[in-house]
């Protein structure tokens, strides 16, 4: 699909679309309740293979215009040698990967290559240690085993959905357990939404330092559950402010706990002259920040690594087109630098890479 974009200007008053990050998890703790309904739901393809994995895994699901009624997902009841596609849903394959463990019967995940070029690696040692199959393709990985409660332990410096899959699972069984997150935690904010939401669906999950405390035999209780908006979407939108537009994003949760919602701060900081900013909390938000830094003379982003196992290498995939803007980006292991320069209109086709949040920056531009 080629779009061509034309000279404008932005305004009026829009919501800001559900944030998938609390859709991701609350339709799997609804699922793991008798019967929730979880509303004001934006069914993308992500959604979707969510939605998909679950309703095979053994929950009953019912969709709505916006909402979803759904609960009585079992893990002695998931049936064996099902087929999950997770498509192009890291949310949706990491988070589930734990439950398929526990199952005791074969579990075949599907997907997009990109998504299994992205790394596995805590949950193929854990399967290492427990004598677990995990024998993964070029675009599947099959499980089949009885992870246990216990003791775990996992880099803070690698994706949050690991921590959070586990969260999802170990309430869940009989023993207690303890996971301790070690080394520098980066998007410590996208665990605190899991615990937000398991807290919401009657999980409580006690927190000191970086180890997280879970009581076994928890029951996932029944909600009505209302998805709020997306910081990260919501900056997309706000950005237009700052390129001459004046734009109005409603629908956002003020005391929300989203790591993203940081994205003011950065707009305003870039306007004002700041050169310095630090992404290991909010990595979702390095494409819109790098684009508009190129309105005000350039900036450095930190904590930038793990832009490389995104849905495209986000931090390559700028710095090839604002090259076509004539902007220079240095890419660096855990650090990006946009340069001083002067926008010019590109004379060659722009690339998303296949990742929508590329689409959407290289669009503002």
């Amino acid at each position: 699909m080629t779009v061509t974009v034309k000279p404008s200007r932005a305004t009026g008053t829009v919501a800001s679309p559900p944030s998938k990050s609390m859709a991701h998890r609350a339709l799997i703790c609804g699922a793991l309740s008798k019967k929730s309904v979880v509303t004001n739901i934006d069914f993308s393809k992500d959604i979707i293979a969510t939605l998909n994995c679950l309703e095979k895994l053994g929950a009953k699901v019912e969709i709505h215009s916006n909402a979803v009624t759904i609960g009585g997902l079992k893990l002695d009841a998931i049936p064996d040698n099902v087929e999950l596609d997770a498509d192009e849903s890291g949310s949706t394959l990491r988070f589930l990967i734990p439950l398929c463990m526990a199952a005791k019967k074969t579990v075949i995940l599907k997907g997009a290559k990109r998504l299994f070029e992205r790394p596995l690696d805590i949950y193929e040692s854990i399967a290492k240690k427990q004598n677990i199959l995990f024998q993964k393709s070029e675009s599947s990985l099959i499980v089949c085993g009885n992870i246990l409660s216990g003791e775990y332990s996992v880099e803070g410096n690698v994706s949050s959905q690991f921590i959070s899959g586990l969260l999802f699972l170990l309430p869940l069984f009989k023993g207690d357990s303890t996971l301790t997150v070690t080394g520098n935690f980066e998007s410590a904010s996208y665990v605190d939404l899991t615990l937000q939401v398991l807290n919401t669906f009657g999980v409580d999950i006690k927190q000191k330092n970086n180890t997280f405390y879970i009581k076994g035999c928890s029951e996932y209780k029944s909600q009505n559950y209302v998805v709020e908006g997306d910081c990260s979407n919501a900056a997309f939108l706000e950005a237009f402010n700052y390129l001459g537009g004046n734009v109005t994003v409603e629908g956002l949760n003020k005391n929300t706990l989203q790591g993203d919602r940081v994205y003011k701060n950065i707009f305003e900081g870039l306007k004002n002259g700041k050169k310095q900013f630090c992404l290991s909390d909010c990595p979702d938000l390095a494409p819109v920040v790098f684009a508009v830094s190129t309105l005000y003379g350039g900036a450095e982003f930190t904590g930038t690594k793990r832009l490389k196992i995104k849905e495209s290498d986000r931090a390559e995939a700028m710095k090839q087109e604002l090259s076509k803007f004539g902007m220079v980006a240095e890419v660096y292991e855990n650090s990006v630098i946009i340069k001083d320069g002067e926008l010019r209109k590109p004379t060659e086709v722009l690339n998303s890479h296949n990742d929508h949040r590329i689409a959407m920056a290289l669009t503002l531009l």
